[in-house]
């Protein structure tokens, strides 16, 4: 089952509103509605501000608030999956007596796996949840541009590969074809609360991108102005 997220730049050229702060980008988004009293001024994209010595273009903040508006869209879908498919229970492995395997690991009895669930923002960033009985697999694929972006996501996807059993559900290695996979199993359930382990997927999915989009900008301008200088 695939589900795309992604609605066509059309629906938000009508509503393009100024640059959210970077606490609203990168808190946990539990609901999508905005008070209407809490609304930056609708703007145009071809709005100038004058500023006295020079003029902003408001292009960058249109492009900005319609990512703000689009990745709100994919991380709501993501969380309302993992609400539905996170109900685990203990099964002891049917392969191996007294042994209790992640099932979506083994891959070895069908019909105690679900239906994977494939959500993707746009071509280059999605995100596969596969649930079974006993564990859900949810592995995400990071947007990466360009040369310079496929450099810092593997760089900093990396670094956390590589402390996995600090953060207990993160998978050493991702799936082909994905860049990090989280595993977690009924005995993560039990030890802790449900909606604390959704918010740290969605969470972390959300600042993560957020992170390497502001990386990416801070480098390439650096970069330029050295180019420049």
């Amino acid at each position: 089952m695939r589900i795309n997220s992604l609605l066509p730049d059309s629906h938000f050229a009508s509503s393009v509103y100024l640059r959210p702060s970077l606490f609203q980008i990168a808190s946990p988004l539990h609901s999508t509605s905005v008070p209407p009293s809490s609304r930056s001024p609708r703007l145009n994209w071809s709005e100038q501000i004058d500023t006295g010595s020079s003029v902003v273009n408001l292009l960058s903040i249109s492009k900005d608030s319609t990512m703000a508006n689009t990745i709100r869209l994919y991380l709501t879908c993501i969380r309302n999956t993992l609400e539905a498919a996170m109900c685990l229970q203990n099964f002891p492995c049917q392969e191996v007596e007294r042994h209790n395997k992640p099932e979506v690991e083994l891959n070895t009895s069908p019909e105690l796996i679900m239906n994977p669930v494939l959500i993707c923002r746009n071509e280059a960033e999605k995100c596969l949840i596969e649930t079974s009985i006993n564990s859900i697999r949810i592995s995400m694929k990071v947007k990466q541009a360009d040369e310079l972006e496929n450099i810092l996501a593997k760089k900093f996807l990396r670094f956390l590969s590589m402390r996995a059993e600090a953060f207990q559900v993160l998978r050493r290695k991702p799936v082909q074809g994905y860049d990090i996979s989280f595993l977690i199993t009924n005995y993560h359930c039990e030890e802790m609360h449900k909606h604390k382990l959704i918010d740290f997927i969605v969470q972390f999915m959300e600042v993560s991108s957020v992170y390497l989009m502001y990386v990416h900008n801070d480098t390439y301008n650096l970069l330029l102005f050295k180019i420049i200088c």
